[in-house]
This record gives structure tokens, C-alpha cells and sequence, in this order.
């Protein structure tokens, strides 16, 4: 079997790509503060900021492929912590891009829909950038230069994920069902709009990119465009949770750290007529629930 590594075993999307990875690659997956055992998955506790690590991660694995998904994703954080987070976002997402580049393999690197600022939904992969909170100025600045440094390079970019909690993370998912099971008011946007996926259906997104050898950009969104509010609406449905605590609100109404853009649905089109196949988000939430 040929070997994969994938980096950030430990998050929300590494987790649910090396299980379905393994299935189909020898996987080595790098965690670095929260310790993870994955069965069948070789796990390699790394500080990836660390660029002679990360050579040497190279030369040890001599991996045919790369998929990098470790990241710091929290918005808020980012905008408080830039440079921290400027190290994981940007830089080691170069470095890593360098070091496929070099060892001539397939490199595969997990952006976002915040890339965009919200005001000309649905965007397909040719729509200009234009980030509104540090996060996303720092996926443009990676997206930008891993097609610089490494041309045959892939940008997948990645919609609202949701799904059951892994060992080490958790999805949005989670904090609002304990809220409604815990009988207190949940307030939830009606004007912010994503494209959500399962992060299985995004972890097969994923191997279908590396299987079919796409280069360049594309766009792995869910079928539907939906705002908070109505994915809670969902939740509540499928789940049976208590609905009384579940009201709407407006981005207005909540203070955040990083400012938020309004619509950032995907057009993943693309990725469809290639047989990328995502379920509507209530089936995805029945499946979750089964």
C-alpha cells in the first residue's frame, strides 16, 4: 500500500479522513498537543511549526502523498492570536508545500469558505478572495503561496463541518444539542449562510480529489445552502431535541472577536460532475443518528 500522511489526526476532519483512509492507504497521521491512538493508522506526535521535524517527518515516512488539515480554525482565536496562529496556518502549510515539491508527491491543503466575504454567494473557484477576519487572510495567504511555490499543488476548499464528536474534537454539533438537552435557550443566526457537509462526506471529498489527481482549486460544500438557524431546526428534527429553546438571532446581536461574513455558500458544482457526493443535511444528521 502506498503511505499517506496526513496531518492533524487529532482534529475534527484529520480524525474522520484517517478512518476512511486507512482503508485504502498505509496512513501516518501527525497529532502534536492532543495525543491520539487511531488503530491502523501510524500516529507521530510532531511539532509541525518546527521545520527540521518536518524534514525529517519526510525523510522517515517518504510519503507518496500529503493531505494537511491541522490548523488553527477557531476565527475568534486567530484574530486574538495572530501570529501564533500566522505559524500553523501559513507557514508550515509552506513548508509542507516545499517538501512535496521537492519529493515530487501530491499535496493536498484543507482551506475554507471564509475566504470570501459574504456578498456574492454561491462562490465557485474562480470568484476573487476577499477574507473579513484574520482566518481567512491567512487561508489566502497559504492558498496563495502553495500554488506559487508548488503549481501541481491542490486547494480544496472546505465548507462548515459537522458530525459526532471524535476522541479529541468536537464539531459545532455538539455545544448546541447540550444546550437544548440542558433545557436553556439556544439563539442561533438567521442571516448567516453556509454550504455544511458531514466531515465524512468532506474526508471523501478528499480521497476522491487524491484518487482523481486534481490540481489547483476546487470547492468541497455541502447540496444545500443554510443559515445556523435552520441547520438547528434540522437538528432538533432529527435528534428529537426539546425545540422551546431554540430561538433566532442576528450576527448583529453577538460580539465576536473576528467580524463575520454574511453568505459564504459554496458552489461545489465542480466537484459533483466528478462524483463528489454529499447527502442533504437531514439525511447526513439521520445517518449520524443511526
Amino acid at each position: 500500500m502506498k503511505k499517506l500522511l496526513v496531518t492533524g489526526a487529532s482534529g475534527f476532519l484529520g480524525w474522520h479522513l484517517c478512518q476512511l483512509a486507512k482503508q485504502q492507504w498505509d496512513v501516518y497521521s501527525t497529532y502534536f498537543s492532543h495525543e491520539i491512538e487511531i488503530p491502523g493508522v501510524t500516529m507521530l506526535k510532531i511539532d509541525l511549526r518546527d521545520f527540521q521535524a518536518l524534514k525529517h517527518l519526510f525523510q522517515q515516512i517518504q510519503p507518496s502523498a500529503a493531505i494537511h488539515t491541522a490548523a488553527q480554525s477557531s476565527p475568534n482565536y486567530c484574530q486574538t492570536h495572530a501570529e501564533e496562529s500566522y505559524a500553523i496556518n501559513v507557514m508550515t502549510s509552506l513548508n509542507i508545500a516545499g517538501l512535496c515539491a521537492d519529493y515530487g508527491i501530491r499535496y493536498i491543503f484543507t482551506s475554507t469558505d471564509l475566504v470570501f466575504d459574504g456578498l456574492n454567494a454561491p462562490y465557485r473557484e474562480i470568484d476573487p478572495v476577499s477574507p473579513v477576519n484574520a482566518y481567512g487572510e491567512q487561508k489566502v495567504q497559504a492558498e496563495e503561496g502553495i500554488l506559487t511555490r508548488y503549481p501541481l499543488g491542490t486547494i480544496c476548499r472546505m465548507p462548515l463541518m459537522f458530525g459526532m464528536a471524535t476522541p479529541t474534537a468536537t464539531s459545532f454539533m455538539q455545544p448546541f444539542m447540550q444546550t437544548l438537552q440542558d433545557g436553556k435557550e439556544l439563539a442561533l443566526f438567521t442571516d448567516e449562510f453556509r454550504t455544511p457537509a458531514s466531515g465524512t462526506t468532506a474526508a471523501k471529498g478528499l480521497l476522491m480529489v487524491l484518487e482523481k489527481q486534481i490540481q489547483g482549486m476546487i470547492h468541497l460544500g455541502g447540496k444545500e445552502r443554510l443559515s445556523r438557524y435552520d441547520f438547528g431546526r434540522l437538528l432538533v428534527e432529527v435528534f428529537q431535541l426539546p425545540a422551546t429553546g431554540l430561538k433566532s438571532c442576528r450576527q448583529q446581536d453577538v460580539k465576536m472577536a473576528a467580524p463575520r461574513p454574511a453568505d459564504v455558500s459554496l458552489d461545489s458544482s465542480q466537484a459533483f460532475h466528478l462524483g463528489y457526493q454529499p447527502l442533504s443535511v437531514k439525511e447526513e444528521l439521520e445517518v449520524l443518528r443511526s
